[in-house]
Order: C-alpha cells, then structure tokens, then sequence
C-alpha cells in the first residue's frame, strides 16, 4: 500500500487516484518503472531456470512452466490462430500472458502491493506498440494492403447498403478501437481492484487505531479486505488470459480468411 493510515484529525480520507503515483524512488525511476524490469527477470529466470535438466517425467517446478506454457500454445495460440498458423506467435502470446499476469500479481504480493497494470501507460504500450502493429503487419502480408483492408472492413455478404455505415464503424473498430480497449479492460480491473482493497485496509487500520466502538467493526472490514484479495487473486489471473487470448483472437482474425 502506498499509504499506511489514512486519517485527518478524526476523518477517515478515503484512498484515490493520487495513491498510483508513488514518489520516485531515485532520479525519474518510479516503483512502477521498477516493477516492470522486476517482472522481466522473473519471468526469464523462471523459464531459464525450469528448462534446465528437463526430465520426461517432471518435476514440480518444470510441471508448473510446463502448465504455463501449455495455456500460452494450446488454450490461447492454438484455439484462437488455428492450428495452421499458431506455431509462429507462441513465444508473443506466452511473453504476453505471463508479463501481464505477473505484473497483476504484484498487487497482492507483501511488500509490493502495487499491480503494475492498473497504470495505463503499461498495458497501452504492450497493446499499442507490439499487439496492434503484429496483427495488422501478418495480416496486410498474407491478404495484401488492400486485401487486407477489404477484409477488415468490408463483412462478406452483407447487401451495399448496410455497408455504407458498417464499413466505417468495422474501419475504426479494427484499427482505433479494439487496441485501446484491450488495454483499457486489464487497466480498469487493476485499478478498480486495488482500490478496493486499499479501501477496505485502510479503514479496518482506522477503525481499529481510532479505539472506542469502531474498534468492533475493524475485524469487518479486514475480513472484507481478506475476501477480495482471493478475489482480486482470481480476477488478476483472468485479466491476463482474456488480455492474451484477444490479443491471439486478433491476430488469427487477421490470418483469416474470411471476415
């Protein structure tokens, strides 16, 4: 948590937007900025270090990399490409499930508390400057600029005059909208999420410190805070999927070879 005791005289200050902006820790370096290089080392050591001495009958450790990289090419690349074209993007979309999920968990990690996600600038970038350009870049190669526009834009079988409002709203659809939405979804569940908690801490820690009958309700809210950080936990990890799984859904779109 970014703050410990929220509290002016006797008012509880409701946590907000300002508490995703912790101070920088040295120079313009932030936790957040931290966070993310912290993220890419854990998930590189994790891979480097669980493929290492691979056995045919795994261990713990390898059975969990294993797992991991099974939901990455199977669930998310294989069942949204196709079995055809998925080969290619496995390393992109496991790369992405996993940086996004870890980033996520750091939100309920002791000490770090802060999901890296719920700055929109993170899932902005990952959308915008590596998922837009890969599934727009395959698909004008495989159907040509034209081609592929034709095909982004333009529903088959749908009469000329539909078109002539369907064809604008599938143009800014496909080539405006669906990058900013995919960031905003993981972004708006990290934020809303870790607020929440901050919450629901915060004010067990001053009901608790404020003494009297408040004291009383204190065990209410941690239990509150409690519950949602199992459910925090869940929503973390779903976030994650859905963020790689549309990501994946978009690209096999693209490699289609219908609309």
């Amino acid at each position: 948590m970014t703050t410990m005791v929220l509290a002016a005289g006797d008012e509880f200050v409701a946590p907000g937007v300002k508490d995703f902006f912790p101070p920088a820790i040295f120079g313009d370096v932030t936790k957040p900025m931290v966070l993310v290089v912290l993220s890419i080392l854990i998930i590189g050591t994790f891979f480097l270090v669980a493929s290492r001495g691979l056995k045919l009958i795994p261990g713990k450790f390898q059975f969990i990399a294993e797992s991991v990289y099974d939901v990455g090419r199977n669930s998310i690349a294989r069942e949204q490409i196709g079995s055809k074209d998925f080969k290619p993007f496995v390393p992109l979309l496991l790369t992405v499930f996993t940086f996004v999920l870890v980033n996520n968990l750091f939100g309920i990690i002791p000490f770090i508390q802060f999901p890296t996600m719920a700055h929109i600038g993170f899932p902005l970038a990952v959308s915008v400057l590596v998922i837009y350009p890969v599934y727009h870049f395959v698909g004008i190669k495989r159907h040509g600029f034209l081609g592929y526009l034709k095909h982004q834009t333009v529903p088959s079988g749908a009469p000329w005059f539909v078109l002539i409002l369907l064809t604008p709203i599938e143009f800014f659809q496909k080539f405006f909208l669906n990058p900013l939405t995919l960031a905003i979804r993981v972004f708006a569940a990290m934020f809303a999420g870790h607020l929440l908690l901050m919450v629901f801490t915060l004010a067990g820690e001053f009901l608790l410190l404020n003494g009297g009958i408040t004291v009383v309700v204190a065990p209410i809210a941690f239990a509150f805070a409690i519950a949602l950080t199992f459910l925090e936990a869940l929503i973390m990890v779903l976030q994650a999927y859905i963020f790689a799984l549309l990501s994946a859904n978009y690209i096999g779109a693209a490699l289609a070879e219908e609309h």
